[in-house]
């Protein structure tokens, strides 16, 4: 589990496709000291994704993608040089400063502006076909692992106001309107839809 609460900046250093070349590895450089205490085997978010560490050094890591996972999330679009939202798995007793996080994308939204406001900036994004129904004004969502309040949903849209230093310690700020992103919705809205589903 995880919080969205983005610790560090990773950079895709190597792309190696494995089998009949569906499946891929990653090996993905950290800032130092940043892996201290982790194991193989380890979970880590990358960029809203959970993944598997299978090999670790004193600043990279690399973990195995599945094609259905490249296939279902940004990750079958990174490239040598691409940077990632990275957090490592909660622990018991971490402080619990964004939300129940999964690691488990739920779909892949559209980025569609970008606009200057006040101090913040402003995004819109695009949801997928039936996630809408899971976002409502003031909830959560994971947008490339970071957790972020939902400001105003209209139709299968969404708006969230990101502060400077979000954008500084993430990648939201490399973001431009056309670009796909990791979509996770709270894992509470899926519950309690689920729930009215059997009272309806």
């Amino acid at each position: 589990m995880f919080t969205g609460i983005i610790t560090a900046i990773g950079v895709v250093s190597a792309i190696e496709p494995l089998g009949d070349g569906q499946d891929m590895r990653l090996a993905i450089d950290t800032p130092q000291g940043w892996l201290a205490g982790a194991e193989i085997g380890a979970s880590i978010a990358c960029s809203g994704c959970c993944l598997t560490v299978v090999t670790l050094g004193d600043s990279r890591f690399t973990v195995e993608v599945s094609a259905e996972s490249l296939s279902k999330t940004t990750l079958g679009g990174w490239r040598v040089g691409s940077r990632i939202n990275l957090e490592r798995a909660l622990k018991v007793g971490d402080e619990m400063g964004g939300h129940v996080v999964s690691g488990h994308v739920d779909g892949l939204g559209d980025v569609l502006s970008e606009t200057p406001e006040n101090g913040s900036t402003r995004w819109l994004f695009r949801l997928p076909d039936g996630l809408a129904r899971f976002v409502a004004p003031k909830g959560s969502v994971t947008v490339n692992g970071v957790s972020l309040t939902v400001n105003e949903v209209q139709g299968n849209s969404f708006g969230v106001n990101v502060i400077p230093h979000t954008g500084t310690v993430t990648t939201l700020a490399d973001l431009k309107p056309g670009d796909r992103v990791n979509i996770e919705i709270d894992m509470l809205a899926r519950y309690v839809a689920r729930l009215q589903e059997f009272h309806a």
